[in-house]
């Protein structure tokens, strides 16, 4: 049930030897690449993990704030979601390829390079991003379960303790099962909110001027509140852990040769598919923008965008829709959520646990303060608690970037993979800029002593 494993020295690139670095070993190197194949058979062989990392970028955290965005400034925002992805593309092509080099995933990484006490103050850190991850999943589903059949909020977070359930059965039968199930998940969301914004009759002319950054945003504290809200929902930490992970359950050739194939296709496979979360992100804060900005409509939840929505669009199943949309959101993230929890709880402390009590601890970390909070401030507080959890994933990101960068960019542990000078450059001038703007939202709320929203 349970196992530690002993470090034995450093090899020749400055990795410590363990006894075994297999990530996510039930998995690995399980669906097959055909290697004399085309071109197109082996970008089908290889995509897949690129739309686990995606989910992340659209879950139910993201709406709240991206809703939140739009309501309130309208379009402006949309230069933010633009970057986050330009960056979020960056980070995942590091993560990837680290994964693909070195066989090791972004906590084993971490762990060799820092030792023990490191790298449980990293995993604890890690957990609590996760775990915020997770309680905007639950709150997420609990809320579209509300909505759509009338189930209490209590009950429908309790209900999502179940989803771990449903994780298992899936991952026993095929990981390109657990694939192709977010997939037709990303792909319904996709859909509706092609529906919903195209209702909305959106100002094209703003909403192109949106991706324009504005001074503004930076001076603005709201903006900037707000703006910190998207990075953290859109370039999430435990989203670098797992995509370093998952890209090893590809049976490449562990050649150089190999290794450069299976960077080639894995960078085509997450951009497509981060792009895909790129334009789900773009339409929530459309539609917020299109439907509420200006208005005099103070919507900052979820719940509050439902009951409007309709009415202020004039269509009765746009609410319904995005209800449906909401739910799919929920349980598409929870899968990659769980399966991160997972990663680095083993590669950073190198504890292995029953995959279901790993996924049972995750959830109920998660579900333990979403039920007390409804309990106690009903739907109102879910909704902040639900904004907060991004900016928790914002704080987070430094630690999980700093050392991606770092560990890619060295040439001894990478090789000939390691990064090239102008990735280097870009890498580290995002690394600042989030550290920078996560320093200034810890000030402000320290010396003000309030949120910025």
């Amino acid at each position: 049930m349970m196992s530690t494993e002993s470090e034995h020295g450093a090899d020749e690139r400055g990795w410590l030897k363990q006894s075994s670095n297999v990530s996510m070993e039930e998995v690995n190197s399980s669906v097959r690449v055909p290697h004399k194949a085309g071109f197109w058979r082996k970008l089908l062989a290889f995509a897949g993990p690129g739309s686990l990392v995606a989910v992340g970028y659209v879950d139910p955290g993201n709406w709240a704030t991206s809703i939140a965005g739009g309501a309130r400034f309208g379009y402006t925002l949309l230069s933010v979601i633009l970057l986050s992805n330009l960056v979020a593309i960056l980070l995942q092509s590091l993560s990837s390829k680290l994964g693909i080099v070195t066989g090791r995933d972004l906590a084993q990484a971490t762990r060799d390079a820092t030792g023990k006490k490191t790298a449980f103050c990293l995993w604890i850190l890690t957990e609590l991003a996760i775990i915020a991850t997770d309680l905007a999943e639950v709150i997420g589903s609990a809320i579209a379960l509300h909505l759509l059949f009338g189930i209490p909020l209590l009950l429908g977070i309790t209900i999502t303790t179940l989803d771990v359930l449903l994780l298992l059965y899936l991952q026993k039968k095929s990981f390109r099962l657990i694939e192709s199930i977010v997939i037709v998940l990303m792909f319904t969301i996709f859909v509706i909110f092609v529906f919903e914004v195209i209702v909305s009759k959106p100002e094209i002319t703003a909403l192109f001027g949106g991706y324009v950054p504005q001074k503004e945003i930076v001076t603005n504290p709201q903006m900037l509140f707000i703006s910190l809200g998207i990075l953290g929902a859109t370039v999430m930490p435990h989203n670098l852990y797992l995509h370093s992970s998952i890209v090893q359950t590809r049976q490449y050739q562990r050649t150089r040769d190999g290794k450069k194939e299976a960077i080639k296709f894995s960078l085509i496979d997450s951009t497509f598919s981060l792009t895909v979360a790129f334009l789900i992100n773009s339409a929530i804060l459309i539609l917020g923008a299109a439907a509420f900005y200006g208005t005099n409509l103070h919507v900052s939840e979820i719940e509050a965008a439902y009951e409007l929505l309709s009415p202020t669009l004039g269509v009765g199943i746009a609410s319904t829709l995005f209800a449906v949309a909401l739910l799919a959101s929920g349980q598409n993230a929870t899968i990659t959520g769980t399966m991160s929890g997972q990663i680095v709880m083993e590669g950073f402390i190198h504890l292995r646990i029953s995959p279901w009590l790993r996924r049972l601890i995750t959830r109920l970390l998660a579900v333990v303060p979403a039920f007390i909070v409804t309990w106690l401030a009903g739907s109102k507080g879910t909704g902040e608690l639900l904004l907060w959890s991004q900016v928790v994933l914002s704080l987070a990101l430094p630690f999980a970037v700093i050392p991606l960068v770092l560990f890619t960019s060295d040439k001894k542990k990478m090789g000939e993979f390691a990064n090239r000078l102008p990735v280097k450059i870009v890498a580290w001038l995002c690394t600042v800029v989030i550290v920078i703007l996560n320093i200034f939202l810890i000030g402000y709320i320290i010396v003000t002593g309030q949120d910025l929203g």
